[in-house]
């Protein structure tokens, strides 16, 4: 299809791409506008900041209105074969809008981009009574290093971080519809430096500063190993097409074999999967809660997006499933055996995050209609708990100036706010885990199930013991927050009605899809062409 023609499928893309471009203007205004009392980044729904989100918001939601009516209805290769438009495109592009959608909740409420916060009070979880100091919590290991340093994330800042955030949702649905391997790695390099970005973006924090560089370095590795296959390719190929690309000749399968190895390596890192990994605790660690939040949903689900698409080419139909489900076992394990001696809650989430990489693939090693319709239906159910997840260890966060278990210790018995969040936070534990009643266990059911299906019985068995080492390391946070005395007792509030609100959502979504997941089931199966 022309580029002119193929413009009217690409609407949702455009309107994401001109509100961003907007954002990125009104902070250019902003910037020669003398502001003496700049707003903060987040906030009670007041200044520049507010404004902000208000307009992301809206971009976002226009987009996901217009992807939403295109549902279904396109099946084509746009832009001159460069990108296709199908049920699985517009199904990751639905889950990267929404999951923008719950960052700009979290990012709203979040002290770690909060400007110029030294010389003001931090409520610390205390007796009721003691009243608020400048120190942090006792817990928090940074000794007050990321609360009390002054932040430059004011409300020009704001315009930049939303712009950033939208533009990433942008590169991640380009990389969901690419089938072009030119534009498959412009796609990695656009989502990469916006996320290496948005690691750092707490600007004064030496470990968001840290962790972006780390983030960064191993990207640009990742990069060239990418390009290093891709090149390979083309030349046994002469095309970059990787669906109308030939199979492979008796001899030449050893040079294909090499070509898959490197660009998988590219692959594995935008998922986080063993051996390219390495980034992925220190990245979620430094990085602010909400951007921690988003890099372990969405561009993992753009990672697989596109790794279905190309290992289910022609070109690539022989030998990789085996070998996929050897990175599965890999990853799962050294995913779950590394989050058992974490202390804090995000690095132990993000070695959890490496594990579900690991289950996830065991969908991809099955190379079969149900194996990919198992991993559409664990995304939904993972978008659910993970964002639960973070979203507590922000409320924490934001409470103790720690992100330590020890954090959460006793916060069942700190006031009917305190208890709500401990029962949520089980909620998601025990569903990221796959226990019942939760989606969760629906969603392994269907990868177990489906690797059943494909007769790779070691895989599921090592898949069920995996869950069940998970459970240890799970459950530690949860005996924190029920059965662990806080020294002192305190009483924890909540700010505002967005946090509490989505908190309510995620939760109770994650309890209703674990009981009736038929609606989920319907739109997944309908991916399958």
């Amino acid at each position: 299809m022309s580029n002119i023609t193929s413009l009217q499928f690409f609407i949702p893309e455009l309107i994401l791409s001109g509100t961003s471009i907007l954002l990125l203007c009104l902070a250019a205004i902003k910037g020669i506008t003398p502001h003496p009392q700049p707003s903060p980044l987040v906030g009670e729904g007041k200044g520049e900041g507010a404004i902000a989100s208000y307009i992301a918001s809206a971009g976002l939601l226009a987009a996901l209105v217009f992807g939403i009516m295109q549902w279904g209805t396109v099946n084509e290769a746009l832009f001159m074969n460069m990108l296709t438009l199908d049920k699985p495109a517009e199904f990751f592009r639905v889950i990267f809008i929404v999951t923008a959608l719950a960052i700009i909740v979290f990012s709203r409420r979040s002290r770690e981009l909060i400007s110029d916060i030294r010389g003001k009070s931090f409520p610390l979880l205390c007796k009721e009574g003691l009243g608020e100091v400048d120190l942090p919590h006792p817990t928090s290991p940074y000794k007050g290093e990321e609360f009390l340093t002054p932040k430059s994330n004011s409300f020009d800042d704001a315009y930049e971080y939303y712009s950033l955030i939208l533009g990433l949702v942008v590169g991640m649905s380009l990389l969901a519809q690419a089938r072009n391997l030119l534009m498959i790695y412009l796609s990695l390099e656009f989502v990469g430096l916006i996320s290496y970005v948005l690691v750092g973006f707490a600007k004064d924090s030496v470990r968001s500063s840290e962790a972006g560089l780390k983030y960064m370095l191993f990207g640009a590795v990742a990069s060239g190993v990418f390009l290093f296959g891709a090149s390979i390719f083309y030349g046994l190929t002469g095309t970059l097409d990787i669906i109308s690309s030939p199979g492979p000749t008796l001899g030449s399968i050893i040079a294909y074999v090499v070509a898959g190895l490197f660009m998988l390596g590219g692959f594995l890192f935008k998922i986080a999967a063993v051996p390219m990994h390495a980034w992925c605790p220190d990245a979620y660690e430094g990085a602010p809660t909400p951007i921690t939040a988003l890099l372990s949903v969405a561009p993992k689900a753009a990672g697989f997006a596109v790794l279905i698409r190309v290992f289910g080419a022609e070109g690539f139909s022989f030998g990789w499933p085996f070998l996929i489900a050897i990175v599965s076992t890999i990853t799962m394990t050294f995913g779950n055996l590394a989050a058992i001696p974490q202390m804090n809650v995000k690095r132990l989430l993000a070695y959890s995050s490496i594990a579900h990489a690991g289950y996830l693939l065991m969908g991809i090693a099955c190379a079969t209609p149900k194996g990919n319709e198992a991993v559409y239906f664990y995304f939904i159910a993972y978008l659910l708990m993970n964002l639960g997840a973070f979203l507590v260890v922000q409320i924490m966060s934001n409470k103790t100036g720690s992100e330590d278990i020890s954090a959460f210790v006793g916060i069942a018995r700190c006031g009917p706010f305190g208890a709500a969040v401990a029962i949520a936070m089980t909620i998601f534990l025990l569903s990221l885990t796959g226990v019942p009643p939760f989606v969760g266990f629906i969603g392994k059911f269907y990868l177990f199930s489906a690797v059943i299906d494909a007769k790779l019985y070691w895989l599921a068995i090592v898949g069920i013991a995996n869950s069940v080492v998970s459970l240890y390391y799970y459950m530690r946070i949860v005996k924190a927050m029920f059965f662990d005395a806080p020294q002192p007792e305190y009483s924890l509030s909540p700010e505002g009605i967005g946090t509490p609100s989505l908190l309510t959502i995620l939760s109770l979504a994650v309890v209703i899809f674990g009981l009736a997941w038929s609606p989920i089931a319907y739109i997944t199966k309908s991916l399958i062409i």
